[in-house]
């Protein structure tokens, strides 16, 4: 993120850009003050939560990961009085400013086999992503002896380290890896395809090859590739803080953190250039004039008026509570705690409708077993979007 943190707001400027791939037609308008954020578990409160997770297996869990190396469980009721600590790691973490225990995901899987990945970082220029498993026959209690290392991913600073980890509908592994850090990628991460930093990265969990602890996929876009890692789905970004997948029609939804002028949206496509660091959004970065050919630009970006600084990408919304959030993707800004509904339709332009101005430091969002969106923010609470009371369906 790499954001100095207060919490001012102020008035909505956005800034709009072209949207090229999308599924979703006719969405509803939104009704303006029909829709709420409530402290989703008011007994609960956490340490920097980082990212929030339910596996697909029925039970109705929600997986909170805190930034210092430990994952709480706890069942998603709003009168639930305790969380019980899932795994620990902490004593092999390293946590101050943007490291730490930085994502989580589930394997498909996850209620037969017990595995689960998480991304971290042990040192201060190391980003590790490992695979975990439970304890036999404890599905709330993981084993921190079972870690598996699938990568090491050395970092030149300690800011950009990314961290999210999804499974795609493929059923292969993402992970977001940040351009290295300092400011304007001065080492030229980004454009390069020989490292795996400024990435989303793709890999296949439930294969091995020789010296690896998974598979490429043989689609991989860079596979035949001479010195590119075929590791690499798509490249070009800052540092991507929060990706999603779209639970109707798959699109791989980023926010991707800017510079100093703009943050950005993007819809990721395989083998995609998102132009960090020749562009920052749409514009040159550091330059009069650049050539931007082979790039893909966000579908939406927003400048740093009004304390806007930090974007947070979220989900698609596909949950059943608020019928008129149906397509829109829903995102927020970490300094300015605003967060916004951005429609998804195919089309020349994209809009953006400011749904709330919560004053929070949104360090992610996620969804329960019921793709309903919930809020990690720093005062240590968990929120959630709901209809409110006199606008229920």
């Amino acid at each position: 993120m790499n954001k100095p943190i207060s919490i001012l707001f102020l008035v909505l400027i956005l800034f709009f850009s072209s949207c090229s791939n999308s599924d979703d037609i006719n969405l509803k308008p939104i009704t303006d003050d029909s829709i709420e954020v409530i402290n989703a578990f008011p007994n609960l409160t956490f340490s920097r939560p980082l990212d929030l997770q339910s596996p697909s297996d029925g039970t109705n869990r929600i997986f909170v990961v805190e930034q210092g190396g430990a994952i709480k469980v706890f069942e998603n009721n709003s009168d639930v009085s305790e969380s019980s600590t899932f795994l620990d790691i902490s004593g092999n973490v390293a946590s101050s400013d943007e490291l730490g225990l930085l994502g989580l995901a589930f394997h498909p899987d996850f209620d037969e086999n017990g595995y689960f990945f998480v991304c971290y970082t042990p040192t201060n220029d190391l980003s590790v992503i490992s695979r975990f498993k439970t304890m036999d026959g404890e599905s709330n209690v993981a084993d921190p002896n079972s870690e598996l290392v699938l990568l090491r991913v050395p970092q030149p600073y300690t800011n950009h380290n990314g961290g999210q980890l999804a499974f795609g509908p493929d059923g292969y592994l993402y992970i977001a890896m940040g351009d290295g850090g300092s400011g304007g990628d001065p080492d030229g991460n980004a454009q390069n395809l020989e490292n795996l930093l400024g990435a989303i990265l793709r890999v296949d969990v439930n294969n091995t090859e020789t010296g690896l602890n998974y598979a490429i996929p043989n689609d991989n876009p860079f596979v035949e590739m001479d010195n590119a890692r075929p590791e690499i789905y798509a490249y070009g970004l800052r540092n991507p803080w929060r990706f999603s997948f779209d639970s109707q029609n798959g699109n791989l939804w980023t926010g991707d953190v800017g510079q100093g002028e703009k943050e950005e949206v993007n819809i990721i496509a395989s083998g995609g250039n998102y132009g960090w660091n020749i562009l920052e959004g749409t514009s040159c970065y550091n330059a009069q004039d650049c050539d931007d050919n082979g790039t893909i630009a966000p579908v939406f970006e927003y400048g740093h008026g009004n304390n806007d600084k930090s974007v947070t990408g979220g989900y698609v919304y596909r949950g059943s509570l608020i019928p008129e959030l149906n397509g829109y993707y829903i995102f927020g800004d970490f300094i300015s705690g605003r967060i916004w509904a951005l429609d998804n339709v195919s089309g020349t332009a994209v809009t953006s409708k400011l749904l709330f101005e919560t004053g929070l430091n949104i360090s992610s969002f996620g969804t329960d077993q019921d793709n309903e969106i919930y809020i990690c923010s720093f005062d240590g609470k968990i929120y959630k979007l709901v209809m409110q009371e006199g606008n229920l369906p």
